[in-house]
């Protein structure tokens, strides 16, 4: 498998999501609160980690399906390590995954919307 910028990217925010939801069910600090008023975490980041996987899984392609996985992938990441997270309380514990979950965010949404202008160029 050649290397690939988009599953690198990828990669990093299934281990981060992973990570959180492996503390979630630890108890060990600083995890995720277990819900929110939309939804359970466990499931939320369950479905985050699959969304990552198969977006690796179809990034090769470098389809519609590719990026719309992909795109997927970083918002539901970024709902666990997006801006908002800058003002938590924990940020002081937190810092270091919520940087490198933006960063690969970013870099997936970047990456996507290259593929899809070359795609139409």
């Amino acid at each position: 498998m050649p290397f690939s910028p988009l599953r690198t990217f990828l990669a990093i925010l299934a281990v981060l999501q992973a990570v959180m939801l492996a503390a979630l069910m630890a108890g060990l600090q600083p995890h995720p609160p277990a819900t929110t008023p939309l939804f359970a975490m466990g499931p939320f980041l369950g479905a985050s980690i699959a969304l990552a996987v198969a977006a690796m899984l179809a990034a090769e392609a470098r389809g519609a399906v590719s990026v719309a996985l992909s795109v997927a992938s970083a918002f539901t990441a970024l709902l666990s390590f997006g801006p908002q997270k800058w003002v938590d309380p924990a940020i002081a514990q937190i810092w270091p995954a919520v940087l490198l979950g933006q960063i690969a965010a970013a870099a997936v949404l970047v990456l996507c919307w290259d593929l899809t202008r070359r795609r139409r160029a």
